[in-house]
């Protein structure tokens, strides 16, 4: 990464890096040091499939989703499948525009051409792509737009504070397939159900259902990036059969597990 605090490379990856922006070309299973930067900035899969860990929580982002991450934020990124990792950096005026907090975004068509165009190879000396500052300044406007005007994704699942979801956490993340109630996975951790759902609205903005659909469809995404079937991924993520998994992942990720598996994932499947 250009900016902020890291260390050296891991092998195995090839990088493009300037002030504004990057690429990074990530091998399958490829992780960062945990960094921080000065500026905020937005991450694009341009192939592969992304997972962002902060402090505050884990955003996924697909082929079809734009991850923000705030200034100052520490973080790590991880590849599943051999991964092109754009990085776009934002001044303060722009980052101010957009949440205070890790976000994922729909990559609408023009949103995800511009990333592509102010992070690829074409690049005067190696150092900027080949676009004067006014006009990188304009793309960057353009694209701090068109994230404002698409919806945030619900692809950004928020770590636990309390040691009880915590414990929860883990539980649902080393075994997905597990369809214990939260009552019984209560009981594992001592704590009751009225206790675990009044945490989960307060520190999670959700329910018990929504907080492991989502954690389930973070865990099939990565295995699809992975290569693994459909009805294999449905299985390991705790679906009985595979029209339930097709049904939820459609309806959070906007395209089918099958679609997405082909890489026919782009932003028309998603509005």
């Amino acid at each position: 990464m250009p900016v902020g605090r890291q260390a050296s490379e891991p092998a195995g990856v090839t990088s493009r890096v300037w002030p504004s922006g990057g690429q990074h070309l990530w091998p399958s299973g490829g992780s960062s040091s945990v960094q921080s930067h000065a500026r905020g900035h937005l991450v694009y899969a341009a192939t592969g499939v992304l997972t962002v860990h902060t402090d505050r929580g884990t955003s996924v982002v697909p082929a079809n989703r734009i991850a923000w991450t705030p200034a100052g934020s520490t973080h790590r990124h991880r590849a599943h499948g051999d991964t092109d990792m754009r990085v776009v950096f934002l001044a303060p005026s722009l980052a101010g525009r957009l949440p205070d907090r890790p976000a994922v975004f729909l990559a609408t068509g023009l949103a995800r051409e511009v990333v592509l165009a102010l992070s690829g190879p074409h690049h005067h000396g190696g150092t900027e792509p080949g676009y004067s500052r006014s006009a990188r300044a304009r793309l960057l406007r353009v694209l701090v737009d068109e994230l404002r005007e698409a919806q945030e994704q619900p692809l950004y699942l928020p770590e636990p504070r309390d040691d009880r979801l915590r414990a929860m956490a883990r539980v649902l993340t080393e075994t997905p397939e597990d369809n214990s109630s939260m009552a019984e996975l209560g009981r594992t951790i001592g704590a009751g159900s009225r206790t675990l759902s009044r945490l989960m609205r307060n520190e999670l903005g959700m329910t018990f259902y929504e907080w492991r659909t989502q954690l389930r469809i973070h865990h099939a995404l990565v295995l699809l990036a992975e290569g693994h079937d459909i009805t294999h991924t449905a299985h390991a993520c705790g679906w009985a059969n595979p029209s339930g998994f097709i049904a939820a992942f459609t309806h959070l990720i906007g395209s089918t597990p099958g679609r997405y598996r082909a890489g026919r994932h782009g932003a028309a499947d998603s509005s």
